[in-house]
């Protein structure tokens, strides 16, 4: 039998506890706690429609142990904006239209705002290198690097904030 362990997780600003087995994976954490926004896909690393921002780095929450991120800040697509106050990422997949099924953008947009964490004015192949872990079935990737582009241009002219 797991042994399991309760742990506090900071998810979007909020503290959050669980009591979880020890070999419960950040996805299935999420998930079994509300965060449905956190998609399960491959799960074993491959798709990268689970990224999280974990201290502000993009990680496969389905290769990550939940007791592992404890005490760190944890970011889902949830938690960077809403309808009423899209995140630029958020706002621009919409008006480009990259968003299809919109299966996988929850990922591409976090892998995306890891990416911009970093490098606050990537071109293309900055972008194509950063998207490389998000595996999309429905675009072809030419109006999510153009969403990115865009949203980069946006977060640069208000000051780099998100």
């Amino acid at each position: 039998m797991a042994r399991e362990k309760t742990l506090t997780l900071k998810i979007n600003g909020r503290r959050e506890t669980a009591t979880l087995p020890s070999h419960r994976t950040l996805l299935e954490a999420l998930r079994g706690m509300g965060h449905v926004e956190v998609k399960s896909g491959c799960e074993k690393g491959d798709c990268g429609a689970c990224a999280v921002l974990v201290d502000g780095a993009a990680v496969d929450s389905c290769l990550t142990l939940a007791w592992t991120v404890e005490g760190r800040a944890i970011t889902t697509v949830a938690g960077l904006g809403d309808a009423d106050s899209p995140h630029p990422l958020q706002q621009a997949f919409a008006d480009t239209g990259a968003a299809q099924c919109g299966y996988c953008t929850p990922g591409l947009i976090v892998a995306a705002q890891s990416m911009l964490n970093d490098n606050p004015d990537p071109d293309e192949d900055d972008i194509r290198l950063a998207l490389g872990g998000n595996l999309c079935r429905c675009t072809g990737y030419t109006k999510v690097f153009e969403a990115v582009g865009q949203a980069a241009m946006a977060m640069k002219a208000r000051g780099g904030d998100s």
